[in-house]
């Protein structure tokens, strides 16, 4: 699939984040500690996870993001969604193709 790497100027330095293209409320790219690992998208039903996912975000009204703490404190893993800092310009993207899994079906039951 086809992800944004996009580079952000902030205060602190530059921040690069691998994004979708298109922000959306059921998708979204997980990082593991720090690198993007995952990508979890609420309609696609041919993944286990990501039907698990859908009742947990879509069927009980959440948020990816509250979610996805709640599956990281669970199971102890380092895992979070990287949004572009609040104070940041983007100074450059491009497009780059990446494979990413869903998130393993073991931290979801």
């Amino acid at each position: 699939m086809t992800y944004k790497l996009t580079t952000y100027k902030t205060l602190t330095g530059t921040k690069t984040i691998l994004e979708l293209q298109k922000r959306k409320k059921t998708e979204a790219i997980v990082y593991q500690n720090e690198k993007p690992s995952y990508y979890v998208n609420c309609f696609d039903l041919k993944t286990e996870s990501n039907i698990i996912m859908n009742s947990l975000v879509l069927g009980q009204k959440r948020s990816i993001s509250n979610v996805i703490k709640e599956v990281a404190h669970k199971n102890n893993v380092n895992i979070s969604i990287k949004e572009a800092p609040l104070l940041s310009i983007e100074k450059s993207f491009e497009l780059k193709e990446v494979e990413l899994p869903p998130l393993p079906e073991n931290w979801l039951s």
